[in-house]
């Protein structure tokens, strides 16, 4: 769990938490953002977040209500999308050499590095079919369309998942991405969509951290596609030198915020989408999160013709359609004696129901609350994800189209170094919570960006929706956390406890 207060020297740099009491603090940064958004439709609710002395704890319970609130607020609800963001970039500041200026200007200042573009060509063929690999296979045809079945009837993944996916696959033209471009802002992320955009043939333009070995790994996905990659370079090299290109590829977005805005505005001209993959721990998942952010406006301003592509986490909390609720209330009720019990003894912190209430929209349409926040995970990570709702919310509400689906669990890296989370996805099972492959993730979540370019859904400005949070109902692939009978705070010590041994072995 991150600290409450971070250093505030003179070699400070980049992206910074304001200056609060006399120190850079995570938490009176968070909890004023929160309240902010609060703000724009419930006073009593921002009060209460403002006065909330144990935020660390707290944050879940706030997080919750401000769905809620929107829920009942209708239309007005993206004033708190506004309003979040507003207060992130109000309060964050730009440091560079002792200078501080107001975060949305650092994309305008002269930049201190300049850098120079690398062109990778893949040596791929063309992909004309969809094709997931699934537990050591590889599906395409009938048996990914068997999958997808099997996911619905499992609870994994909503219906209109499945129907987008399987639009794809009845489409393979789809898949030719020849002629558009995508910037991948966290481009080595394992859930991000590099691989697969670049089997489909897209023009890249790739953005993370100056690590050699991480170049080198993104460089050959791009080499076995058939696409293209632009990589910031910071100093001219060949293309055809994979080697020397890893070597000086890359920039800190949250550093080189400047830089990174002066090398992506002379793309080329064409259908663009920019996609946004980037984490880090803590309360640098913040720090940079806000960075992509930042980048994402001006790119958006610059090029009116850009769309918006991100992907959800599964631990957050969500609107959820009624159908969603009553097939969780139908599981609850086939639960066996033993689960029962142990939810009243326990007064209901094992066992709880998923759904104990609904909430009627200001439609009159009736939601759930699935609130999978996940408290080891924290209250920077949570205003981190919630930051990339937001602006999917107000991109598309400016008539910018937006992809946004709900992603899997997925047992990544920064995932499972956790212990007591690689615990509770290795039990996850139990309770019919399925664990994907980071390589069956990036590639069903890259065939969803695909469909959401061509098909009129949820992302499309032009389409209604009841409510502006149903955006993220549709299309949601949340591993079954959503038809879950009982809220995932309350199985997940159970599903650890039953994960460990396997989490154990795994590490070992």
């Amino acid at each position: 769990m991150a600290t409450n207060t971070l250093p505030d020297t003179d070699r400070a740099r980049g992206v910074q938490f304001p200056r609060v009491g006399g120190s850079r603090s995570t938490t009176a940064t968070g909890r004023a953002v929160l309240a902010d958004a609060a703000r724009a439709i419930d006073l009593d609710l921002a009060t209460a977040i403002e006065a909330e002395g144990a935020w660390h704890q707290g944050y879940i319970d706030h997080f919750r209500r401000l769905v809620a609130a929107e829920l009942q607020a209708g239309d007005e609800a993206d004033g708190v999308a506004r309003a979040g963001l507003a207060s992130l970039h109000g309060r964050f500041e730009f440091v560079r050499d002792g200078q501080r200026v107001p975060l949305p200007e650092a994309v305008h200042l002269t930049p201190t590095t300049e850098l120079a573009t690398a062109e990778v060509s893949g040596r791929g063929e063309p992909v004309t079919e969809l094709a997931l690999p699934y537990r050591g296979e590889v599906l395409r045809g009938d048996p990914l369309l068997e999958q997808l079945a099997r996911w619905v009837d499992a609870g994994t993944i909503e219906p209109s998942f499945a129907a987008a996916i399987e639009r794809v696959a009845a489409n393979p033209g789809w898949l030719d991405l020849s002629g558009r471009t995508f910037v991948i802002l966290g481009a080595g992320a394992e859930m991000g969509p590099v691989g697969a955009l670049s089997r489909w043939g897209a023009q890249l333009a790739l953005v993370d951290l100056p690590k050699v070995s991480l170049w080198e790994r993104i460089i050959a996905e791009v080499r076995a596609g058939c696409g293209s990659a632009l990589i910031p370079v910071r100093e001219p090299v060949t293309g055809e030198d994979d080697g020397r290109v890893a070597a000086v590829a890359g920039l800190d977005l949250t550093e080189e915020l400047p830089a990174a805005a002066a090398w992506l505005r002379p793309l080329p001209a064409g259908p663009l989408t920019v996609g946004t993959y980037v984490y880090a721990d803590g309360a640098d998942n913040v720090r940079v999160s806000l960075a992509a952010d930042v980048l994402v406006a001006d790119l958006l301003t610059e090029r009116g013709d850009a769309g918006l592509a991100g992907l959800l986490t599964p631990t957050d909390v969500y609107a959820a359609p009624e159908e969603v609720v009553a097939a969780a209330r139908a599981r609850a009720a086939e639960a066996g004696v033993v689960r029962r019990g142990l939810g009243i003894a326990s007064r209901g912190r094992l066992f709880a129901p998923n759904y104990p209430d609904t909430i009627a929209s200001a439609a009159g349409t009736t939601y759930g609350l699935a609130d999978c926040l996940v408290p080891q995970q924290g209250p920077n990570y949570a205003l981190a994800k919630r930051l990339a709702q937001w602006r999917l919310r107000v991109a598309r509400g400016e008539g910018y189209r937006v992809s946004a689906n709900v992603a899997p669990a997925t047992s990544t890296r920064s995932v499972t170094k956790n212990r007591v989370l690689a615990a509770a996805y290795a039990g996850a099972s139990r309770f019919d919570v399925e664990v994907f492959e980071p390589a069956t993730s990036n590639t069903l979540m890259a065939a969803a960006l695909v469909h959401d370019l061509h098909h009129a859904g949820a992302g499309d400005p032009s389409v209604d929706l009841d409510h502006p949070l149903a955006l993220f109902a549709e299309g949601a692939a949340h591993g079954g956390m959503w038809r879950q009978p009982y809220a995932p705070r309350t199985v997940l010590p159970v599903a650890a406890l039953l994960g460990l041994p396997t989490a154990r072995r795994a590490s070992r």
